[in-house]
């Protein structure tokens, strides 16, 4: 049974979600972004030692609270790490007050019927138990969505329950990710079939039971309305999907109810080279802009 405390933080969405979550795929690209090249490091141990370090400047800063963030998605390997001491899940909850989620999928398959559908999780009983244990609320999982074929969407929204509801199983609540491709020409298109594919399958949630979606920011705003008042969704969040800050807070603030959940958009023009002041001075910049866009609906 998911914490009620935290439950009800995400429920009010007074803030965003900030997307801590790069894996191994993403990870050499966010470090660069962050003033850390390839030849910082020779191998995966000491990249994601990196990775945790830049999280960990993140999360201890003095902006990043539950006051504006109130959660935060974590990457197997993080919430397996300690900050000061203290384990991952743990330290947010207890000394920030920001409600820790985890990123379980372990990427995607290769394109097919306009849609990339996620790898098989092996072992993800033991990943979902292991991540209750530790104090984890809920979990996110990605596919992507790169045209309107109504077949592809399907499928996508098809496996994305499925796994929803071995997440619902352990206690936790999946963070249902269809993101659509912000470059596509027939967005829209695709965006209202992801809405009734969507719509149709949350019926199926058990009584008593509630999922999270984050979806793309749409081309017609407050197109996901329907799902925002929906009994059997806890909350909509959005997904920066390679909208600059200033354009994914435009179009957020145009859609009633969802709330930030940005990874890229938070982290931009924050460097390893930057000195405390000035990194904790332009992440508190980025968290204001970002929770002003989010409770603007």
């Amino acid at each position: 049974m998911p914490n009620a405390k935290q439950t009800e933080q995400i429920r009010e969405g007074n803030g965003f979600i900030a997307a801590l979550d790069q894996s191994g795929g993403s990870t050499p690209k966010a470090l660069r972004l962050y003033g850390i090249g390839e030849d910082a490091y020779s191998n995966e141990t000491e990249m994601f030692d990196l990775i945790h370090q830049m999280r960990t400047r993140i999360m201890k800063s003095p902006a990043f609270t539950g006051e504006k963030v109130v959660g935060a998605i974590l990457f197997e390997q993080t919430m397996d790490r300690a900050v000061d001491g203290v384990p991952t899940a743990t330290y947010l909850w207890e000394t920030r007050g920001v409600v820790p989620f985890l990123k379980i999928d372990k990427g995607l398959e290769k394109e097919a019927h306009g849609v990339q559908l996620m790898k098989p999780i092996p072992g993800l009983d033991d990943l979902l138990a292991r991540a209750a244990k530790a104090g984890i609320f809920g979990t996110k999982e990605r596919s992507v969505i790169s045209a309107a074929n109504p077949g592809g969407i399907k499928m996508v929204v098809d496996q994305q329950f499925e796994l929803g509801a071995q997440v619902l199983a352990h206690g936790l609540v999946p963070i249902i990710e269809p993101e659509v491709t912000i470059s596509i020409a027939d967005k829209a298109e695709a965006e209202e079939m992801l809405l009734a594919e969507i719509v149709s399958h949350l019926d199926a949630v058990p009584e008593g039971q509630q999922v999270m979606l984050k979806l793309t920011l749409p081309e017609q705003p407050n197109l996901y309305k329907p799902l925002v008042d929906h009994p059997k969704v806890l909350k909509v969040v959005a997904l920066s999907g390679g909208y600059s800050r200033d354009e994914a807070n435009a179009k957020l603030a145009q859609n009633t109810g969802i709330i930030a959940s940005f990874s890229r958009a938070l982290t931009e023009g924050l460097s390893a080279q930057q000195p405390d002041a000035a990194f904790d001075a332009m992440l508190a910049e980025a968290i204001d802009s970002i929770y002003a866009a989010s409770v603007a609906g």
